[in-house]
């Protein structure tokens, strides 16, 4: 068993946010070295410093940001870097190719003009508020400001030990930062708000680390990644004034310290939604309710993409929201493999809090923390009383990334919520896969289309490529208990229901593991045969359905041209919506085990793989030749179908494949099931 491991259209908002600047300082348009970026760093200007200045565990009182210095690491040496990110900061390319490039970026030398330094915040974890968190081991570099005006905070992740680090190290290893950097600039590139990644530098430093909490734990090398956004701020950072919690009995450092609070408010809203701050500047509580509102609905946004790409956060805790609405804190995060909308990609989350489908109530949720927060600057019941917002634009967003996804794009019927919810269950029902499902859908031809038959036919051949086979289905359903636990929690539901409920959920798990037994039993005499009829008569119905719907589609399109015009149109809008490559838990974990053999490669392959996400053709530039000789490699027999369904339009596309002889747009291997990430 291996171990542990369109573009959707942003809001214009959330698109204005990254070219926002307080203090425009325009620079001509040349690109910088990495001794002349253009360091501005505003939040440290303008925030409460903690004046204590050595470096221990200690509740941080009164405020925002406590100074601190990376520790060096021995060797640094850089796996891969992301030159899209580092553009953001004007660093020219040839920069991350000068030796001291790792130095820097593994905080071995400080870059001239930054202030290293590490943020105070609070947050709910897992639904209870725990009171003092903060970057634990991520490190504040400083503020750039780009040739355009933007503002870029950088940061390290994997430093070393802060102020807020309790009893860990403040490190982060290869495998962990392997798949922050990646899955953050695959997020970008898939047009959903993220933070950015601008390298990752692993080193000879080893640390102790017992993965899966087992008692083995193994040395593995400290890596870092650089980090960038416009700030890092999020909901946990307005926690930590937060009163006494009756439940956990834990409070915020900074309990009533409403200067500081109406400072931070100023500083973010000022700095991050400077219209609101104009519109508003001569009423404080309008400033404050419209940044709340403005936060709700970049929320709301954000959480939509997050379900139309099949992406599950993992830990959607309060410290893991940005108030810009940007994904976050990339940690036992996971992309639907075959679908199912209670799919857990964090294997410490035992009670099922984040699943894939509860992702857009547990954001809605951590937005009412957010209000309670607020509560000394604006009142809580005004700022609750924004919420229904959330619910109105998560639904238009999600709708019209469905409805591009879809192909729908004439018409808006009430009739098409049904047809996407149907689609999801039929997937369910099949175990199919998410997005290669979504995918196939540009190939279903307009009614009326020539060949159209034929080209039908051919995607639901396609789709029961994608369904799990019988055995599959019911290795699925095997225990996730072993006998004694098992035994354990059915003797404590008869005899102390209650204690049962507070062990991490263990009344859900339970009632889960139950589930499944009952399925697995209902599975044990399935055929391949009659899993496959089953599955094709269900997608037959659905497809039947879309048929009628994509009927609608047509209507007022008069000859053969127009028919012709708005079905290319109508492919492209899909083809841009549904991705082609994504960052599968099995992509990643093999870029991580070639990785921690010394090769890097597979890593800035996948990199380059995921800059380009929906396209059909992919130029792989130099790596293409490791690519190349790799994809002729014996392929895993269980990997499903990988190359694309093709019509007579459209001829299938090659597969491209991976160091281990996969495809990238393949249905993933049986192994992947088994990873675990925590």
């Amino acid at each position: 068993m291996r171990h542990q491991l369109l573009r959707p259209l942003q809001s214009t908002v959330t698109l204005l946010m990254f070219h926002r600047l307080t203090h425009n300082r325009f620079r001509p348009g040349k690109m910088a070295t990495l001794g002349s970026l253009n360091f501005d760093n505003l939040a440290l200007r303008s925030l409460p410093i903690d004046p204590e200045t050595q470096n221990f565990t200690r509740s941080v009182k009164g405020a925002c940001f406590s100074k601190t210095t990376p520790e060096p690491v021995a060797k640094p040496e850089t796996v891969a870097v992301s030159l899209p990110a580092l553009r953001l900061l004007d660093l020219d390319d040839k920069e991350s190719e000068k030796p001291e490039f790792a130095e820097y970026f593994a905080g071995n030398k400080l870059l001239p003009g930054a202030e290293t330094a590490a943020h105070c915040y609070c947050g709910h974890q897992f639904g209870y508020f725990s009171g003092q968190l903060g970057d634990g081991a991520a490190m504040y570099l400083g503020e750039v400001v780009n040739s355009a005006g933007e503002r870029w905070e950088i940061q390290l992740k994997g430093a070393g030990p802060t102020p807020y680090s309790r009893q860990s190290d403040g490190r982060k290893v290869l495998r962990s930062t392997i798949r922050e950097f990646l899955c953050s600039e695959a997020m970008h590139h898939l047009g959903i708000p993220t933070t950015r990644a601008g390298s990752c530098v692993t080193s000879d430093t080893k640390i102790v680390r017992d993965i899966f909490y087992s008692g083995n734990p193994i040395r593995e090398r400290a890596t870092l990644v650089l980090r960038i956004a416009p700030t890092f701020f999020r909901f946990g950072s307005f926690e930590i004034f937060k009163p006494l919690d009756r439940m956990t009995g834990r409070g915020g450092p900074s309990v009533g310290r409403k200067d500081v609070l109406e400072q931070m408010l100023e500083y973010v809203i000022k700095t991050f939604f400077p219209e609101i701050y104009e519109q508003h500047k001569d009423n404080a509580q309008e400033r404050y309710l419209a940044f709340y509102r403005e936060v709700i609905k970049l929320t709301a946004q954000l959480v939509a993409g997050w379900q139309c790409v099949g992406f599950c956060h993992g830990v959607l805790n309060t410290d893991n929201m940005s108030i810009l609405g940007l994904t976050i804190d990339y940690g036992p995060y996971g992309f639907l493999d075959a679908y199912n909308p209670d799919h857990i990609c964090n294997n410490s989350d035992d009670g099922g809090r984040y699943t894939y489908v509860k992702q857009p109530a547990i954001c809605r949720w951590n937005l009412e923390k957010l209000a309670e927060a607020l509560a000394m600057a604006l009142p809580v019941d005004l700022a609750k009383a924004e919420l229904g917002l959330y619910d109105e634009e998560y639904e238009k967003s999600y709708m019209r990334r469905m409805r591009n996804k879809l192909g729908l794009l004439r018409k808006e019927l009430p009739e098409d919520k049904e047809l996407v919810q149907s689609f999801l269950d039929t997937m369910y029902q099949t175990q199919s896969d998410f997005t290669n499902s979504f995918r196939c859908l540009s190939r279903f031809r307009l009614p009326g289309s020539k060949d159209a038959d034929d080209d039908d036919d051919a995607v639901v051949e396609y789709l029961l490529t994608q369904c799990s086979t019988a055995d599959e289905l019911k290795k699925s359903m095997k225990p996730r208990m072993d006998g004694r636990e098992l035994q354990m929690m059915m003797m404590l539901m008869q005899m102390n229901p209650d204690l049962l409920q507070q062990l991490g959920g263990g009344h859900m798990r339970l009632m889960k593991e139950l589930e499944r037994m009952e399925k697995a039993k209902e599975l044990e005499n399935l055929t391949r045969e009659e899993k496959t009829q089953t599955d094709k008569a269900k997608w037959e119905v659905w497809l039947s359905s879309y048929r009628g719907r994509l009927a609608k589609e047509t209507d007022g399109l008069d000859g053969e041209s127009a028919l012709k015009e708005f079905n290319q149109k109508r492919v492209e809008t899909m083809n841009a919506s549904n991705p082609r490559f994504i960052l599968r838990n099995y992509i990643a974990q093999n870029a991580i085990e070639a990785a921690e053999k010394g090769d890097f490669s597979e890593v800035r392959r996948v990199l380059k793989l995921l800059e380009t996400p929906y396209s059909d053709t992919v130029d792989l530039g130099n790596l293409a030749t490791s690519s190349q000789s790799a994809s002729s490699a014996s392929t895993d027999e269980d990997a499903g179908a990988s190359s694309s369904v093709g019509s007579s339009s459209q001829p299938a596309i090659n597969p491209i494949k991976g160091c281990a002889g996969l495809a990238y747009d393949g249905r993933p291997p049986q192994w992947a099931a088994e990873l675990r990430v925590t």
